[in-house]
């Protein structure tokens, strides 16, 4: 017989928001992205001394498009009488391959005003919680605390951080980012539990048609989950066709300004 053992308290949280997010009604988008453009901007940046990932590029992206979609930059709540709200602020959420007491778990982070965040300030904040220790970095005590707890209490405590939609931008993001780029994964889909999830894969050489000719470009694929309850499809094909657009056609001179007009934070 095979030893049966309670999941270990290190990926009870990752449990309790499953549990949490089972309402959600999600829909699937994806794209392929020609990044020619970002990888001529990562070998300028290089000569500079800056460093940027994949990752950083997508989250201000997002950011920016997510600022032009106030329908999709939103949370819901409830069945019988549900209610959605709007967030002015665009903050992003990151899922994390982190280790926590020797347990391999998926940890998440959340990167705020990302609709005026520029470039560096993205990296930096991916930096330091791609490189800290988990076990000590003060933003993750919450979820340590959490671990401690029994199980009923556990997702008590989770539902209670989460629910209200007044706090839900800031504690969850107003729309998430995951990526398995560094793996030999082409695309995926995830749930971030937020309206719009986007899931990034590896970066290739793939053959391309421009101006009718047959050529190689490096081509990443970016997959969306949307939830339907709170958009339908065509505002989310506009979201996803936006953030192509724009990695495409990355500026290299507003990636490091911002905005002259700020969006205000906080909610509608």
């Amino acid at each position: 017989m095979k030893t049966i053992t309670p999941i270990a308290r290190e990926r009870s949280h990752t449990l309790h928001f499953l549990n949490e997010i089972g309402q959600l009604a999600p829909v699937f988008l994806d794209t392929e992205i020609d990044m020619t453009r970002i990888l001529e901007h990562r070998a300028t940046a290089r000569q500079n001394d800056r460093r940027y990932s994949f990752v950083t590029y997508v989250l201000y992206a997002a950011g920016r498009v997510l600022a032009e979609h106030p329908e999709a930059n939103a949370a819901i709540r409830g069945r019988r009488w549900p209610q959605i709200a709007r967030y002015r602020a665009v903050n992003g959420k990151l899922t994390l391959d982190k280790t926590l007491h020797g347990h391999r778990v998926v940890l998440a982070t959340v990167v705020a005003d990302l609709d005026r965040a520029v470039m560096d300030d993205i990296q930096a904040k991916v930096d330091h919680f791609r490189d800290g220790d988990p076990d000590e970095m003060p933003e993750f005590a919450r979820v340590r605390a959490l671990h401690k707890l029994p199980w009923p209490f556990g997702g008590a405590a989770f539902r209670a951080a989460i629910r209200p939609l007044k706090r839900r931008g800031t504690v969850l993001g107003t729309f998430a980012v995951t990526s398995l780029g560094h793996r030999p994964v082409d695309g995926f889909h995830s749930m971030g539990g937020t309206t719009i999830t986007l899931g990034v894969g590896q970066v290739l050489d793939r053959p391309v048609v421009r101006k009718a000719q047959l050529a190689i470009a490096p081509v990443m694929r970016l997959n969306m989950a949307f939830d339907h309850r709170v958009i339908d499809g065509a505002e989310a094909a506009d979201v996803l066709a936006s953030i192509r657009a724009r990695l495409e056609r990355f500026d290299t001179e507003l990636a490091h300004d911002v905005p002259q007009v700020a969006a205000e934070t906080g909610q509608r």
